[in-house]
């Protein structure tokens, strides 16, 4: 744990008692702070109590007692509309933060040049994460991994000279965080997403931004406009930055992409650094934008060009991201079930052909017409969930498509289907483009289901236990 001490003495209030806000509530109570603790779910407030939290009804106290609110990041800070909390203290005048935020200031207190890269961006956020602290812990280094992936950050060890942390960051943490400077700061991508909770890209964009506004260091790929508008801007400022490219390369200084070879550009001239070829854990150019970036974060470890290649090639990977699960003589089953929107789905899309392809339960904007350009993939699509007859208009005509209706069903079908295929390496690949609300609780739960499912048809590819990688 790292103690908040920044408050010690002072009441605060906390709202949100998930997991991220009962680890807020520990840290503040370790630092020395009061703490008035609430939950709009009285089961959640419940669970806070057996673990010996106090809880107190926030709609009833009197907030001039309040140096702050600790808010969770999952709680509206803006839109649609502040949350009653946040209303509340806008109006007793006290500083809205969150969970990074206390450990940005206990950072700037005990160990300010204490090795911290944030990571953040649209899609690729874990997987990038992941690969960062498996790379600085393959170069030695002592690692602590959290934020939006796993661990809540006040759970980790506190920050020192010698303790790198790794931290993956959504937007909602981000907005909470004033005072966010890490010593590297990831930009990976920007596209449409979570605007119900910051109302215009444009806000979206510029919140994302404050990842490496003020970092020592920053990482950025340049890939679409919001990044290289912002990496332009930080250019400006001449604060040390590395550029990433994957889609062409007009590039004169940065890393760049061709096709799976990682190169290093100095002033137009081109020299190697990695390669991705046979690494299954990093198919696909999304993730070969996600291991440029990986690897510019390194910094000068980088420079050991075999060890490197080691580390990359010993990456595991993450469950439910193109998580290679089994085979079954030549068809491979690819476990993609975090692609719970189109732009997700498409990175799956675009690495494998031809595709047995599972899709669809709670469809998302949009749906799966921005997929079309890679429909003569598809060998077949198996429909399941709630958006099931809206994909199979989009397909009509161009994808054959089966009505599944449920997992079991589709990954059945898809099977045999694949078995038939005349192909050197047919992929019956789960790849939802949609939430899982209708049939299950969360993605992950979708992905362990086709897992278990899979490896009845197949031989796994990974033991079982690696479905913590």
């Amino acid at each position: 744990m790292t103690p908040a001490t920044s408050f010690h003495g002072k009441r605060v209030a906390l709202f949100g008692l998930g997991g991220s806000g009962l680890a807020t509530a520990r840290a503040l109570l370790a630092g020395g702070a009061d703490v008035a603790a609430y939950d709009d779910d009285e089961a959640a407030c419940d669970a806070a109590r057996a673990q010996g939290l106090t809880i107190s009804e926030l709609k009833l106290a009197d907030w001039d007692d309040f140096v702050a609110l600790l808010l969770s990041p999952g709680v509206p800070l803006t839109h649609p509309e502040p949350h009653w909390s946040v209303q509340r203290a806008r109006a007793a005048g006290i500083e809205v933060i969150g969970d990074i935020e206390l450990f940005c200031r206990e950072r700037a207190n005990i160990a300010p040049n204490a090795p911290f890269v944030a990571i953040t961006g649209t899609n690729g956020k874990s997987t990038t994460t992941a690969l960062i602290a498996h790379l600085f812990r393959a170069f030695g280094q002592d690692v602590q991994l959290g934020g939006n992936i796993g661990t809540p950050i006040l759970e980790l060890e506190p920050p020192s000279r010698k303790r790198a942390h790794v931290i993956e960051l959504s937007s909602f943490q981000i907005d909470l965080t004033p005072s966010l400077a890490p010593s590297v700061g990831v930009l990976l991508n920007l596209t449409p997403d979570h605007l119900d909770r910051h109302g215009a890209m444009a806000a979206y964009a510029a919140i994302k931004e404050r990842c490496v506004a003020d970092a020592d260091r920053s990482v950025i790929a340049i890939d679409d406009e919001y990044t290289r508008l912002i990496a332009g801007r930080l250019r400006r400022t001449g604060k040390p930055l590395t550029r990433v490219l994957t889609t062409h390369h007009e590039l004169r200084d940065g890393i760049v992409v061709e096709g799976e070879q990682l190169l290093e550009r100095r002033r137009g001239q081109s020299r190697p650094i990695a390669s991705l070829a046979g690494i299954p854990s990093l198919r696909g150019r999304h993730n070969a934008q996600n291991a440029a970036c990986a690897v510019a974060a390194l910094g000068d470890l980088a420079e050991d060009r075999a060890r490197l290649q080691k580390a990359l090639q010993t990456f595991p990977g993450l469950p439910h991201r193109m998580e290679e699960v089994g085979r079954r003589g030549r068809v491979l089953f690819i476990n993609d079930s975090k692609a719970t929107n189109a732009d997700a789905a498409e990175k799956a899309l675009s690495s494998f052909e031809p595709i047995y392809w599972i899709a669809g339960g709670k469809a998302k904007e949009g749906g799966i017409e921005p997929l079309r350009p890679l429909f003569p993939r598809i060998a077949g699509a198996y429909l399941i969930g709630a958006a099931a007859n809206d994909f199979a208009r989009t397909l009509e005509g161009s994808v054959l498509y089966d009505m599944c209706g449920t997992l079991d069903v589709a990954i059945d079908h898809a099977a045999h289907d694949a078995a038939e295929s005349k192909a050197q390496e047919p992929v019956v690949l789960l790849s939802p483009a949609c939430a899982s609300y209708d049939q299950f609780a969360n993605f992950e739960k979708r992905g362990d289901r086709f897992r278990e499912l899979a490896r009845a048809y197949a031989t796994p590819t990974v033991p079982a236990s690696g479905d913590a990688a």
